[in-house]
C-alpha cells in the first residue's frame, strides 16, 4: 500500500462527542435522619450499582436508589453472621414513618431468632414464572455483566409465560419453547433461553425452597460450532482505512484500542484513567472485571499507548470512553461498527472479533498458546498465572509482535517505534 495513503493509527484527529460530567452527591454521609426533602434530592448513582443510604433512626433500615431514579426502602442486617436484605417497598408509594414500622417488625423477627428473607424467597408451586424471575434477577442476575441481556432475554422469550405457575410449566413445554425459539430465532438462542430457564428453577431449589423439578433439566441443546473469524492480513488495510475514515473520535479510539489491546468488548467500554499504569504500560483489571476472576495486567503497546496519552491531554471524565448513558461510559457502538464495516467492505465480523484478531496475529508471529493465553486473560493452570506473575516480558513480547503484525499487515508499522 503506498505510504500516503497508509491509515495512522497514532495520529487521528480529535473530533466527536463531547465527554459526560461527575454528578455531585446530593448528600456527604450514607447515614443520615430520613426526612422527606432529603430523600425526594437524593440523584440516581453513576455506574450500574444501586446507592444506598441508611437511617438513623431504625436499625438496617435503608433506602436503595437505582441508576434509573427509582428509590426502594429495604432492611439490610446480618442474621446467623450472614447479610441479608429484605424489600419493604417503593418510596414515596410507602412513607418513612411505614418504613420504619415494617423495618421494626422485622427487627423484631430477628430478634426472636428468625430470617425474615428466607420467608420471602420461598417459592411455592403456586407462584408464577414472572415472581421466581423477578427474585433471580434481584437477588442473583442484577450485578452480573450481563444483566441487561438477562433482563432483556426473559423479556423475549418468556413474555408468555410471565403469569403462569411454576407447578404447571413441564419439560415437555421446556422442549416444545426450545424447538421454537430455534426455529424461529436461531439454535443459538434456544440454547441460551433454555440455560437462563434452567439457571431461574436451580436458584429456587437452592434459594428459594422449591420443591418442584426443573423443567429444563436435560433438553437436549442445539449443535454450536465455535467461531473463529477474525481480520485476515488481506483485509487489514482496508479495515484500518475504514478505521481512520470514521469521524466519532471516541468510537474510532475504541475500535482501536479493542484492536490493539485485545480485551474484551464490556472491560474497553468501561476502561478508567486510574486503572492505568503510565510507568510500566500497563492496563489493570481487578477479578470483579474479568470473566475468570482473577486480576489481570494487560500490557500496552507504543500504539496503544499514544492513543491514550492523546486521550488524556483532552480528559474530563473519569473514562477513557465517556458516554451519554446512565453508565457514564461508552455503549456498544452497534450503529457506528456497521459503518466501518460498510467502509471497509467486510461483512460477518463482529466487535468480539477484534479480540480474536488479537491472538491469531500472535499466534502468527510465532507466540505459544500459554503466553496468548495470559495477554488474554484466558483461564489457565496455576503454573501459567505465577510464569505470568513473577516474569511479564514474554508477554510483553508477544503483544507487540502481534500488534506490529496487524499494522504491518494494514501499511503502518514504521509508525509504531515498538519492539519487533
Amino acid at each position: 500500500m503506498p505510504a500516503e495513503t497508509a491509515p495512522n493509527l497514532l495520529n487521528f484527529a480529535t473530533k466527536g462527542s463531547k465527554p459526560v460530567a461527575k454528578s455531585n452527591p446530593v448528600v456527604r454521609t450514607k447515614k443520615f435522619n430520613f426526612i422527606k426533602k432529603t430523600l425526594d434530592a437524593l440523584l440516581p448513582p453513576r455506574g450500574e450499582q444501586r446507592a444506598y443510604y441508611y437511617d438513623t433512626q431504625v436499625r438496617g433500615l435503608a433506602i436503595a436508589v437505582s441508576p434509573a431514579g427509582r428509590k426502594t426502602f429495604v432492611l439490610y442486617r446480618k442474621v446467623d453472621g450472614k447479610p441479608e436484605r429484605v424489600n419493604i417497598g417503593i418510596y414515596p408509594d410507602l412513607s418513612i414513618e411505614q418504613a420504619r414500622g415494617k423495618a421494626s417488625e422485622l427487627n423484631g423477627m430477628i430478634a426472636q431468632g428468625d430470617n425474615p428473607a428466607d420467608t420471602r424467597r420461598t417459592i411455592r408451586g403456586e407462584d408464577t414464572l414472572n415472581t421466581l424471575f423477578t427474585r433471580y434477577f434481584e437477588e442473583y442476575a442484577r450485578h452480573k455483566k450481563t444483566a441487561t441481556k438477562i433482563a432483556g432475554m426473559f423479556k423475549l422469550y418468556f413474555h408468555g409465560w410471565r403469569l403462569r405457575k411454576l407447578s404447571t410449566i413441564t419439560h415437555s413445554d421446556a422442549v416444545r419453547l426450545h424447538a421454537h425459539i430455534s426455529r424461529t430465532r436461531g439454535p443459538y438462542a434456544g440454547n441460551r433461553a433454555m440455560e437462563l430457564l434452567s439457571s431461574m428453577f436451580n436458584y429456587a431449589t437452592q434459594f428459594c425452597n422449591w420443591k418442584g423439578s426443573n423443567p429444563a433439566a436435560n433438553v437436549k441443546a442445539n449443535p454450536e460450532t465455535k467461531r473463529d473469524r477474525f481480520i485476515l492480513p488481506d483485509e487489514m488495510a482496508a479495515f484500518l482505512r475504514a478505521l481512520e475514515q470514521e469521524p466519532n473520535e471516541v468510537i474510532r479510539d475504541y475500535v482501536a484500542m479493542s484492536l490493539l489491546a485485545g480485551q474484551r468488548r464490556s472491560n474497553v467500554q468501561s476502561m478508567r484513567w486510574d486503572q492505568l499504569n503510565w510507568q510500566r504500560a500497563e492496563w489493570n483489571l481487578s477479578g470483579s472485571q474479568t470473566k475468570n476472576g482473577k486480576p489481570l495486567t494487560v500490557m500496552l503497546t507504543p500504539a496503544a499507548l499514544s492513543i491514550l496519552q492523546r486521550r488524556a491531554a483532552q480528559a474530563a471524565s473519569e473514562f477513557v470512553f465517556p458516554g451519554r448513558g446512565k453508565s457514564g461510559h461508552l455503549q456498544e457502538p452497534k450503529a457506528c461498527w456497521r459503518r466501518i464495516l460498510q467502509r471497509a467492505g467486510l461483512r460477518d465480523l463482529r466487535l468480539h472479533d477484534l479480540r480474536r484478531t488479537f491472538g491469531a496475529y500472535q499466534a502468527g508471529s510465532g507466540s505459544s498458546l500459554l503466553v496468548i493465553g495470559g495477554s488474554l486473560g484466558h483461564q489457565s493452570t496455576a503454573a501459567t498465572a505465577v510464569y505470568a506473575r513473577l516474569d511479564t516480558s514474554p508477554i510483553r513480547a508477544s503483544v507487540n509482535r502481534g500488534v506490529n503484525a496487524m499494522l504491518e499487515a494494514g501499511g503502518v508499522a514504521g509508525l509504531l517505534g515498538g519492539e519487533k
